[in-house]
C-alpha cells in the first residue's frame, strides 16, 4: 500500500490522514422523511400507539380533538404523521387535511360494537377512494388485539371487504396493541418499504 512506501520522515502526516480517513467519515446521510396522514375513529387508539412509538410518557396521552403532528423516527426513516381526531364532528372534516399525504395510517378498534365497526369501515372506505389518497400506502392496524372482544385480522379483511375494494392498491392489514410494541414497528417497517418503492417509480422521478 502508498503507506509502506512513504519515508519516515513522513509518519507524523500519514497519521493524520489515517486517522482522518478511518474516523472522520462525516456524518450519515440523512434518513428520508415522509408525510402520512393517520385516521380513524374516537377510541381506536391513533393517539396511544403514535405517543408509543415516539417514546411518550402513557400519563401525558390525550385523545385528539382537532389535529397533531408527530415526528416518528424508525433507523431509516422519519415519519411524520398528522393525526386527525376521530369525533363524529371532525370525521366531516378529514379530507381538508389530505393533501400533500404520501401515505396513510387508519387504526381501527378491533373490539368495538357492530355499530362502530361499521362506521369505520364505511370510513376506510371513503379513504380508499378518496382522489387524494387513492394511489397512496395503506397500513391498516387492527387495534385491541388484547381484548377479549377482538375480531381477528380475518374477520376484519372480510367485514371490511378489502380484497375486493382494494384491489390494485398498495395496503397492509395487521392486528396490533399496546401491548406488543415490537410488531407495531414491524407493521411500519413494511409501511416504510411500500414508500421507498413508491419513491422509485418511474412515474416519479
Amino acid at each position: 500500500m502508498w503507506i509502506s512506501e512513504s519515508v519516515s520522515g513522513d509518519r507524523p502526516f500519514l497519521s493524520v490522514l489515517c486517522f482522518r480517513a478511518l474516523c472522520c467519515k462525516g456524518p450519515p446521510p440523512p434518513r428520508p422523511e415522509y408525510d402520512l396522514v393517520c385516521i380513524g375513529l374516537t377510541g381506536s387508539g391513533k393517539t396511544s400507539l403514535l405517543s408509543q412509538l415516539c417514546s411518550e410518557s402513557p400519563e401525558n396521552i390525550v385523545s385528539t380533538t382537532g389535529f397533531s403532528i408527530k415526528a416518528v423516527p424508525f433507523q431509516n426513516a422519519i415519519l411524520n404523521v398528522k393525526e386527525l381526531g376521530g369525533a363524529d364532528n371532525i370525521r366531516k372534516y378529514w379530507s381538508r387535511y389530505y393533501q400533500g399525504s404520501q401515505g396513510v395510517i387508519f387504526v381501527l378498534d378491533s373490539a368495538s360494537s357492530e355499530d362502530d365497526l361499521e362506521t369505520a369501515r364505511n370510513e376506510l372506505h371513503s379513504a380508499l377512494q378518496h382522489p387524494q389518497l387513492c394511489t397512496l400506502p395503506f397500513l391498516i392496524l387492527a387495534n385491541h388485539q388484547d381484548k377479549p372482544a377482538a375480531r381477528s385480522v380475518q374477520e376484519i379483511k372480510k367485514y371490511f371487504e378489502l380484497e375486493p375494494l382494494a384491489r390494485g392498491k398498495r395496503w397492509i392489514l395487521k392486528p396490533c396493541s399496546l401491548d406488543d410494541m415490537e410488531a407495531v414497528k414491524d407493521s411500519f417497517s413494511l409501511l416504510i418499504n411500500l414508500l421507498e418503492e413508491r419513491d422509485f417509480e418511474p412515474s416519479r422521478m
